[in-house]
């Protein structure tokens, strides 16, 4: 056999079902001849081994009964493995059909090559920049935890934790090649032995890409192919739990290599900086969290308390003029029936959404005078002030929303859930086919478009623009890979979702936020 591929999977049946419709397809090889596909699960609960076993009978699954870790479950089939070649694959990672054949053929004229990454791009078709890196010495991983390396990202001191001075383009030796999409020479693999299952995710693939290199191999970045990685799909990126563990990799690698002799008080210090940085990551997800509610809150009273003086003043009739105890304890309680009526609509959830923005506002405006009908006269507020504030706070709310949206966008996306227009970029076979499961899920045939792929490198946008177009959904039987990435490109313009279709599959993967 001349490669392996192997697959660990957790909890992400859709990309996993494309990822190995996208590895079946390859082009210059035959599957059971030229290369195998292995599949790890690590006791999912989406039903991805029921997908495998009757989707793609020929792949070799192996379904744990727990969560081994990422280290561990790629080593099970590694360990099975008999070919010249492995690749380690995420599952959230779709590959050209020319990927596997042109790796192989870069593999097999450079001997001294122990391993091998590829380009690789996001969901919006973006290059990722881990697609080569560097080794994390106590120096570069210092200049990655302070942001040095973000703000001189072509310097090949400062940047070198991504190697920026190299050409993304241009085929280089590099030192870090990321566990996305990871081939090696077997024979390189029994010289330095597996993954260190110490590693439970994250890190492994720096510290095997290291052993490499002092095994007297060279790792490579190959750009001549592409992928697409759906980057955090197959983790939870925001999590508290994805904070720890990647920061935790990080000690691990640095104590495994640099804890002695000259580094032993540098490596300290490093240990500090990298639970300073991920304690610094938990509170950057936590005032994500809260920043929407308070912003509600203080910007809202500040309306509030601002009406109750303009308004009896506009009036000139001093029957209008509030006492204090409004502004101490009525015009609070009012902010905070809306931040309340946000949260019952859901509208802290991202992407923000107007619409539960607008729920969540107007609840709480109808609960204040709900409330005000029940206290006595002396308390009553008035309940065009109440309306005409309510409103107020709520465009002023939608105007800051708008603001983060634009400016913060990857934080703060906008929903595009008002553009609920569909356009399906496909042959008319596609099309009908796409149509008929989009008909399942409850959408009108009038909200579905089509776009042919000849035409779409010059209509894409305007389509997308004039027929309010929320998603965008490439039919990957019609287009190929290069064409896909080129369209998603130009859809960043436009905020709208994109979306992949295989032939003979009801499942859209794509970028989200």
């Amino acid at each position: 056999m001349l490669l392996s591929v192997v697959i660990v999977n957790y909890n992400v049946k859709s990309y996993l079902e494309q990822c190995l419709r996208s590895v079946c397809q390859s082009k210059g090889l035959t599957l059971g001849k030229d290369f195998e596909i292995y599949v790890v699960d690590n006791h999912s609960v989406d039903d991805s081994v029921e997908m495998v076993r009757e989707k793609f009978p020929q792949v070799k699954l192996i379904a744990n009964k727990e969560n081994t870790g990422f280290s561990k479950a790629n080593n099970q089939a590694l360990r099975q493995s008999e070919a010249k070649y492995v690749l380690l694959l995420n599952p959230d990672t779709l590959i050209e059909a020319d990927t596997l054949r042109k790796c192989l053929d870069f593999m097999e004229s450079h001997p001294d090559a122990g391993g091998l990454g590829v380009k690789m791009i996001d969901g919006q078709g973006r290059y990722l920049k881990e697609s080569k890196r560097g080794l994390p010495t106590p120096e570069t991983s210092f200049y990655k935890i302070c942001g040095l390396c973000k703000l001189f990202p072509r310097s090949k001191r400062l940047a070198a934790y991504y190697m920026g001075h190299l050409d993304p383009d241009q085929t280089h030796p590099v030192e870090i090649l990321s566990g996305a999409f990871m081939m090696m020479r077997m024979e390189c693999l029994k010289k330095t032995g597996f993954l260190d299952e110490t590693f439970f995710m994250y890190g492994e693939d720096i510290d095997l890409s290291y052993r490499i290199l002092l095994a007297g191999y060279r790792n490579y970045y190959f750009p001549a192919t592409r992928i697409i990685h759906y980057k955090g799909e197959s983790t939870k990126k925001g999590s508290l739990n994805y904070v720890m563990v990647f920061y935790k990799a990080m000690e691990i690698f640095a104590e495994k290599y640099f804890s002695k002799g000259k580094y032993k008080l540098y490596i300290h210090i490093i240990r500090i900086a990298i639970w300073l940085r991920a304690a610094l990551s938990v509170l950057g997800r936590v005032l994500k969290k809260i920043l929407l509610p308070v912003l509600d809150l203080g910007i809202s009273y500040l309306i509030l308390a601002f009406l109750s003086f303009a308004w009896p003043a506009l009036s000139r009739d001093n029957a209008f003029f509030y006492p204090e105890i409004y502004r101490q304890a009525i015009l609070p309680l009012y902010a905070a029936l809306f931040v309340a009526g946000n949260f019952a609509w859901k509208a802290y959830r991202i992407p923000i959404s107007f619409k539960r923005t607008a729920a969540g506002f107007l609840s709480g405006m109808a609960a204040f005078l709900l409330l005000g009908a029940l206290l006595g006269s002396d308390w009553q507020f008035s309940r065009f002030m109440a309306v005409a504030g309510g409103f107020f706070c709520l465009g002023t709310a939608c105007l800051f929303r708008l603001g983060l949206g634009k400016f913060f966008r990857k934080s703060f996306p906008l929903s595009t859930r008002f553009r609920r227009h569909y356009l399906v970029v496909g042959s008319k076979e596609e099309f009908l086919r796409v149509s008929h499961i989009l008909n399942q899920e409850g959408v009108a045939g009038d909200r579905i478009h089509r776009l042919s792929p000849a035409d779409a490198p010059g209509s894409l946008i305007e389509q997308t623009e004039v027929n309010r177009i929320g998603q965008v959904i490439f039919c990957s039987k019609d287009l190929n890979f290069g064409q896909i990435v080129q369209l998603m490109g130009l859809l960043r313009k436009t905020g709208a979702e994109s979306k992949i279709i295989a032939q003979d599959s009801d499942v859209r993967v794509g970028y989200k936020f």
